[in-house]
């Protein structure tokens, strides 16, 4: 038994989603037919190559990872992402834990994300009852072997939620892409939850670390996109790669020659080709040094993009799209 005391749970005030104010509704979630503007020229190039890349990754049957963040989906890209997963684009993704969180949110009731400011001063942030519910959902997955994307995913996939149709969780489900969910105890509002398990969850995400791994085995040839995430993406990535080397050079191969880019709102002063020097504080910026150098310093290449998420994945779809186009020509 533990010698410091513990936070008595039970004592927790549990309040249904329709007591909320949410920052974000379903209606903000852009149409296929939008592409906002903003991004500068070069962006736009580093993109296209990109999108060529990923058509090229998807005919060798390389592997196509997108670790991220969950502003990608506060961003309301949905249905851009949806796409790219169903044209064979994406064939892995995985988020941290508060992704699952916004997807199961939207899914249900058409909305998301809280005001932090407002709740926490009455103690209500993160404690609302149908978000806790995931809890359960992870639960019973992990019991049945599941990991803790697939869990969320299905459960939406086989719910009756108004809005299940722009889950992403849901469509990698749907189409047998890899979900995972990368998580740390006491990074999320589930886990403020009397019903949190975290034999359960600790199981369940390590089984999707372990699902990360096999799909950076296959990663030669392939691409590997972050977006939005400073610390779980560029982690996650860098032990399943030491990982899949491990192995693959007992095998005589190599995993080095992939493409790696970053999406991201910092500005990278400099050539984010190079690794930045100790004394600049960029240097701990994990993205650049692990992602778009470190990783491919034997024969990968790399790829910075500064913009916001809501304008650089609908133009990664569209410079997708021209790449499928030019390969049919």
């Amino acid at each position: 038994m533990t010698l410091y005391p513990q936070f008595d749970r039970s004592r927790l005030i549990i309040k249904p989603l329709s007591e909320r104010t949410h920052d974000l509704q379903h209606a903000s979630l852009l149409s296929l037919d939008e592409l906002p503007g903003g991004l500068d020229e070069e962006s736009k190039r580093r993109i296209r190559t990109l999108g060529t890349r990923l058509v090229t990754a998807r005919e060798r049957g390389a592997s196509i990872l997108m670790l991220m963040g969950a502003h990608v989906l506060r961003a309301g890209v949905q249905r851009h992402f949806i796409d790219l997963l169903e044209r064979g684009l994406i064939t892995h993704v995985g988020m941290n834990g508060a992704g699952p969180i916004h997807d199961y949110e939207m899914s249900r009731i058409g909305a998301t994300c809280e005001s932090v400011a407002r709740y926490i001063r009455s103690g209500e942030f993160g404690l609302w009852r149908e978000t806790g519910e995931i809890n359960d959902i992870v639960r019973e997955g992990a019991a049945n072997g599941m990991g803790l994307g697939e869990a969320v995913g299905r459960a939406i996939l086989e719910s009756e939620f108004p809005h299940k149709d722009t889950s992403v969780t849901a469509a990698c489900v749907r189409l047998g892409i890899p979900i995972t969910v990368h998580t740390g105890i006491g990074y999320d509002i589930i886990h403020e939850h009397p019903n949190f398990d975290p034999a359960a969850f600790g199981t369940a995400s390590y089984r999707d670390f372990l699902t990360v791994c096999d799909t950076v085995s296959k990663l030669e040839g392939g691409v590997f996109l972050c977006f939005g995430s400073a610390v779980m993406g560029p982690e996650v990535y860098l032990k399943a790669l030491s990982m899949a080397r491990n192995v693959a050079h007992q095998d005589g191969k190599r995993i080095a020659k992939f493409t790696t880019a970053a999406f991201d709102l910092i500005s990278i002063d400099g050539d984010f080709q190079q690794e930045a020097s100790k004394s600049n504080p960029q240097y701990y910026y994990r993205p650049w040094k692990t992602i778009l150098v470190r990783t491919v310093a034997d024969g990968g290449e790399s790829f910075y993009v500064c913009g916001d998420h809501r304008q650089t994945l609908p133009h990664l779809r569209q410079a997708a799209l021209a790449g499928e186009a030019s390969v049919t020509q």
